[in-house]
């Protein structure tokens, strides 16, 4: 079931996930006009490695397993995000991401993507930092 969330009650939801930490209220107003709840029972693919994709998702509740080359390379709680860079380049889904329990999920398009990117820097940053962690942990079990 997807719908927009369009009030003062969502607004005060995201801010309580990691990404959205310390926006202002203003910022939040902006925000809480972008993107779909969806909730997604267990057992769900949400992406799939090799295909195209323009969507970001951000966990609010509930758990996702992303898996490459069928190898479990990490867990989604709520806060974390995935599918940005297919969204960014436009180019194929890195990884396969499951849902491993029910969820709830805010899926932004890639208009909507940008136009929080470009609106808050507070987010862009933290989604900055996230994507250097993972990709400084799959350099490290390349390297290992």
């Amino acid at each position: 079931m997807a719908r927009k969330f369009k009030d003062r009650q969502w607004g005060e939801e995201l801010s309580g996930l990691p990404v959205f930490a310390d926006c202002s209220a203003r910022t939040m107003r902006r925000l809480s006009n972008l993107g779909t709840r969806v909730q997604v029972r267990a057992g769900k693919r949400l992406t799939t490695a090799g295909n195209r994709g323009a969507e970001v998702l951000i966990v609010l509740s509930g758990t996702a397993t992303c898996l490459v080359g069928g190898v479990e390379e990490a867990r989604f709680g709520p806060g974390d995000f995935f599918g940005e860079v297919a969204t960014l380049d436009g180019g194929p889904r890195t990884a396969t991401v499951v849902a491993s329990t029910d969820m709830d999920v805010l899926v932004l398009n890639r208009f909507e993507f940008e136009t929080l990117v470009k609106s808050s820097p507070e987010v862009a940053h933290r989604m900055l930092e996230a994507m250097a962690h993972r990709l400084r942990q799959a350099n490290g079990k390349a390297v290992a």
